[in-house]
């Protein structure tokens, strides 16, 4: 890292929050197995998990960047981790009286907790040093929001998905006295996790409390959004970012239904070689295979998507450090919008690859596109980093459109309308590919 030294400690305490939010992310995706049956969920309400959370994106973003104008940037990352450590708390009630209302109120504030958090760190990450290095800082932070998500799903297996969950007739089957300690045992399993998650969170909340951290973008009101509008290449990185979250959220939603739409399941079984991955990941996560459903297989392979993306972080804060951003981002959109068509256009392992290997590529496209957003805009910096995270509700409309299209013409045929999401990224990468950092 080509940084001022008595930046170091600061890139670092920062990039913590990375790793949390990545983490907590996936974290509270695992809940939704159990939480379907301990709140008797329909797929329905399943589906308003995912709104809450990207929903708090869009509604908190612009608030939170006007609190960060009159707070402060290191108040408003405790403000942050605070919302945090609540929204978990209220998981205790949620699990507790079995109110799915409550739960969604749990994941809203933990989602806006999040929102100030990336609101308040990207752009801090972006200036901590030199204005080359200012994506290649991003990406690394990133690579560690990826490895959050990576590690996250085997603390899910272990902590909250560790027991067979029963089925809604198995509980009814039940005597009341047995029902209400299963139903207690339960909400135990979900309410010791984020317990601690907060107790955690409140810790590193005391940290940034006493940390110096240096005062490296205004924390004025200087400017308005009618001005931050007004910057173009901003407002086309605020559709950048809506689409990039957008695509790589509906590839890795309908991985699992992809892979069983082209019947893979056989074709893994028959490999000795694609079958010893499979059990070697699932003893990873201290699971076993044996007797599992077909979608725990094809789900194993979902792991290779995610860690494409924090693999490429780590790659991606080197290339971007050599090579001009903007060009970086245009190669790999292409790659992707390649790596689609193949896999659209072939069957088997060379069409499963084919698109786990776009998570590969997505992985320097959400740091990149930001940087490359804010480079220019000065005190309007807040403002423009409220509107790239209200963008990141592309992560909830996307796949809403991506799963009505699967309905009506399939999957090989709905694919397509994601490299439409690329291709705007590939032409915004092209329009910043001459374009160097720039914090004036």
């Amino acid at each position: 890292m080509n940084q001022p030294k008595s930046y170091r400690s600061s890139f670092i305490l920062l990039t913590t929050l990375f790793f949390l939010w990545g983490f907590i992310t996936v974290l509270v995706d695992s809940l939704v197995p159990r939480l379907r049956e301990l709140f008797t969920l329909t797929y329905a309400q399943a589906i308003m998990v995912q709104f809450a959370f990207f929903g708090a994106y869009f509604v908190l973003s612009v608030p939170a960047s006007y609190i960060l104008s009159k707070i402060g940037y290191k108040k408003g990352i405790i403000l942050g981790l605070l919302t945090m450590s609540l929204g978990c708390l209220l998981f205790y009630p949620a699990a507790s009286y079995r109110v799915f209302g409550v739960f969604l109120l749990a994941y809203f504030i933990l989602a806006g907790g999040m929102t100030i958090l990336q609101v308040a760190a990207n752009p801090y990450v972006a200036v901590l040093g030199s204005e080359d290095g200012a994506s290649s800082r991003l990406n690394l932070s990133q690579a560690f929001n990826s490895l959050g998500t990576a590690i996250a799903p085997a603390v899910g297996a272990l902590f909250i998905l560790s027991d067979t969950i029963k089925t809604n007739d198995e509980i009814a089957s039940l005597t009341e006295t047995a029902k209400e300690t299963y139903l207690a045992s339960e909400a135990s399993a979900v309410q010791k996790p984020f317990l601690g998650l907060a107790v955690f969170i409140i810790a590193i909340a005391v940290i940034f409390l006493f940390a110096k951290l240096p005062k490296l973008i205004s924390e004025k009101s200087t400017g308005t959004y009618a001005e931050a509008f007004k910057q173009k290449n901003l407002m086309f990185g605020v559709l950048g970012i809506f689409f990039y979250v957008g695509a790589e959220v509906s590839i890795g939603s309908f991985l699992v239904n992809y892979f069983q739409d082209m019947n893979m399941v056989p074709i893994i079984r028959e490999s000795n070689t694609l079958m010893g991955i499979a059990d070697t990941v699932a003893k990873v996560f201290f699971k076993s295979l044996d007797g599992a459903d077909d979608k725990a297989l094809l789900g194993i392979f979902v792991i290779f998507y995610w860690s494409g993306a924090m693999i490429g972080r780590f790659v991606g804060s080197y290339l971007t450090k050599i090579m001009k951003p903007g060009k970086v981002l245009s190669i790999f959109a292409s790659i992707a919008i390649l790596l689609i068509i193949i896999s659209i256009s072939t069957t088997g392992l060379l069409s499963m690859w084919s698109i786990l290997a776009v998570g590969l590529f997505n992985s320097i496209m959400f740091p990149t596109i930001f940087t490359l957003a804010i480079s220019g805009i000065g005190e309007l910096k807040p403002k423009g980093s409220g509107l790239l995270c209200m963008a990141i509700v592309g992560g909830a409309i996307i796949p809403f459109i991506c799963g009505n299209l699967i309905d009506f013409i399939g999957f090989k045929l709905a694919f397509l309308f994601i490299t439409i999401c690329y291709g705007y990224i590939l032409y915004y990468g092209y329009r910043n590919s001459k374009h160097s950092i720039q914090y004036a």
